[in-house]
């Protein structure tokens, strides 16, 4: 196992290193060209281009060098484990809340997703996005444990203008906390009864908050407490089609929602 760790530290050492092999990869640059995208000198690419054809990761063809089959494979190794490290970055203050065990997707595809956090001067950030992204969406469907004030009045808004169907699974602690509230009472009862809306009950425990707005899936993280620590949202066609499966499988084993069976 050295061998590969002393490669990875030899890469490692220096950006002009990486980024000239990854050039290389793509095609033949000659040394100026190479020296023009870098801004290396012609001191360093000469060490390096001689370093790279010790290990035969390049060989040189005319007067132009390219990388060879393990060059390339080597520079595609470098893309993947940046991908990686860019993606654990992005996610690593909120790891910690992920419910990983139920997300049935590689983490990976979370690369190019948005993390939002709270802040100080924006503590309501996380909802925030999530509701900006239920207000430009015409189809919207939804499991979670839990239905907030806004999304619930942005729901309605929207199905009542005719400019969006919403179906949703809920949890029964979801439902019952709503009812403890006369007024978000009233507005759920009417939403479910809108010819554009669907809300089912799931007598089972909801362990996730997802949001599937459109093509985009929000996902809303929060702590043991229930505080809301961040939103994650993405258009990965992967963890799409997962939280689509997984939408789908709670409401074939949940019940439609009725609301007599909550009066008090």
């Amino acid at each position: 196992m050295e061998a590969p760790l002393e490669e990875i530290e030899f890469l490692a050492r220096s950006t002009n290193r990486v980024e000239i092999l990854q050039l290389l990869a793509t095609r033949p640059h000659t040394r100026g060209e190479l020296a023009a995208a870098t801004g290396a000198s012609q001191a360093t690419l000469g060490r390096i281009l001689e370093d790279f054809a010790e290990r035969s990761w390049v060989r040189r063809e005319g007067g132009k060098h390219v990388a060879t089959a393990t060059g390339a494979l080597v520079a595609d190794g470098i893309d993947d484990l940046v991908a990686v490290l860019e993606t654990e970055a992005k996610l690593r203050d909120v790891v910690a809340y992920l419910p990983t065990a139920e997300l049935g997707f590689d983490l990976r595809r979370l690369a190019d997703a948005t993390v939002t956090v709270p802040s100080r001067p924006r503590p309501s950030a996380p909802l925030q996005r999530v509701l900006d992204g239920m207000e430009r969406a015409t189809t919207l469907r939804a499991f979670s444990h839990t239905l907030n004030e806004q999304s619930l009045a942005t729901a309605r808004e929207r199905v009542t203008a005719g400019k969006q169907t919403f179906e949703a699974v809920l949890s029964t602690s979801a439902i019952e906390a709503l009812t403890t509230d006369g007024q978000l009472w009233t507005q759920l009862r009417a939403l479910a009864d809108h010819d554009d809306a669907a809300i089912r009950v799931s007598r089972e425990e909801v362990p996730l908050s997802v949001t599937v707005a459109d093509g985009t899936v929000y996902l809303l993280v929060r702590d043991e407490g229930g505080i809301l620590r961040a939103s994650i949202d993405t258009d990965d066609p992967v963890v799409h089609e997962w939280a689509t499966e997984r939408f789908s499988d709670c409401w074939e084993r949940a019940t439609p929602f009725d609301p007599t069976a909550f009066d008090r």
